[in-house]
């Protein structure tokens, strides 16, 4: 099982970034999505999810309306997009997926995001 990140970087307040998680060796459709993202001393907390269709996703109240959560299940990927990106996004973020039902998943390795002037 793989789920590599991609598409982080420094950007500017009021940026954009597109995050990509391609994934291999479990059966993509069939998984939720979700983004998290870990500042430093801070714990992990969940930013993004999306469902197995595409059709239900879920945010962070913070991030409402500036990022949004995509799924590709024909290219097994899942994305990020985020606009307007403020100080306070500076974090790892990380790809998740977990089968309905079950408490654990698989998670990727990070891609560093870095919002600052």
């Amino acid at each position: 099982v793989q789920l590599v990140e991609s598409g982080g970087g420094l950007v500017q307040p009021g940026g954009t970034l597109k995050l990509s998680c391609a994934t291999s060796g479990f059966i993509f459709s069939n998984y939720i999505m979700r983004w998290y993202r870990q500042a430093p001393g801070e714990g992990r907390v969940m930013v993004a999810t999306i469902d197995t269709t595409g059709y239900r996703r879920n945010y962070l109240d913070s991030v409402k309306g500036r990022f949004t959560i995509s799924r590709h299940n024909a290219e097994k990927t899942v994305y990020l997009q985020m606009n307007e990106l403020k100080p306070e996004d500076t974090a790892m973020y990380y790809c998740h997926a977990r089968y309905p039902g079950l408490d654990t998943g698989y998670w990727g390795q990070g891609t560093q995001v870095t919002v600052s002037s």
